[in-house]
């Protein structure tokens, strides 16, 4: 342990002057910015509460039919289907459907904000290897960063709350559609793209007509994979006030009640196998529709 004591490290005053030079600057930071923030966000916050509320009020059979509907047109198959209403009827039977209706509100959102914002990303990542080369590390840091760590400044900047939340659940869930958007465009084949040229074809019919059209498999995995993730997040997103299925999981963990844990950690799951067959099969039958165009 010697080699310790040689190991060149900063003075302690210094370490502890330097964290609080840090942590000052950002309360000023929080302070100057922390209202314009808000009220930046406040337009996703009200249409947040508007739509979970519009999901508690809708008469269950409307969901059930809602959930069946998206179901087969996702995935085209009766098992599917009926699976996923059976496990909806389940969660209402065993009395979660609220916070289902909750969870489902926050990943719905979440799930938009980052095809909104990540096919973008990927697309202008595909069209430039430098812009690769810089976004690369920031998804890096996005998907290992212990999601506590981001949620330190989230929570100093806009409270507990719904947002907050929605951030938190967007930081981690974003990276693989940008990635798997990124990695569907750059393997369109090079013939099929000098094809498209040879035929008069400008930049942008390129993109929007041959390359994002053959990489719909690739851009459908990255959903379902964000999709996963932002599910892998209710638990922790409950922490900061988020309302859902998390909240009695978290209960559950305090007060050692490990049938509501339990039974609140299946509903996830459900949702979890129900977005996760849906989205893979549409992603399947994509591929098998462009394969057959060939």
């Amino acid at each position: 342990m010697e080699w310790l004591a040689e190991f060149p490290s900063l003075d302690r005053r210094e370490l502890s002057n330097m964290k609080k030079g840090i942590d000052g600057a950002f309360r000023e930071f929080s302070r100057a910015y922390g209202e314009g923030l808000e009220a930046f966000f406040y337009p996703l916050l009200k249409f947040m509460v508007w739509f979970e509320k519009l999901l508690q009020a809708t008469p269950w059979p409307i969901i059930l039919v809602v959930v069946a509907g998206l179901s087969w047109l996702g995935s085209r198959s009766v098992k599917v289907t009926v699976g996923a209403v059976i496990a909806f009827i389940a969660i209402g039977i065993f009395g979660m459907w609220e916070d289902t209706m909750s969870t489902l509100a926050i990943i719905s959102v979440a799930t938009i904000i980052c095809i909104a914002v990540g096919i973008p990303i990927g697309i202008l990542m595909a069209r430039s290897d430098r812009l690769q080369g810089l976004i690369t590390p920031v998804l890096d840091v996005m998907q290992t960063i212990p999601s506590f760590v981001y949620l330190i400044p989230v929570v100093m900047l806009l409270g507990i709350g719904k947002v907050p939340g929605l951030l938190a659940v967007c930081i981690y869930a974003m990276p693989p559609i940008v990635r798997l958007t990124n990695l569907g465009i750059r393997l369109v084949d090079r013939d099929v793209l000098e094809a498209a040229t040879a035929f008069g074809a400008s930049p942008k019919q390129k993109l929007w007509g041959v390359q994002v059209p053959l990489a719909l498999p690739n851009i459908f995995a990255g959903v379902n994979q964000t999709i996963m993730m932002a599910l892998s997040m209710v638990v922790v997103a409950s922490m900061i006030g988020v309302q859902g299925l998390g909240v009695p999981v978290l209960r559950a963990i305090s007060n050692q009640y490990l049938a509501l844990g339990v039974m609140n950690g299946l509903a996830i799951v459900a949702l979890a196998i129900i977005f996760d067959r849906v989205s893979q099969t549409f992603g399947k039958r994509l591929q098998a529709h462009r394969k057959g165009h060939h």
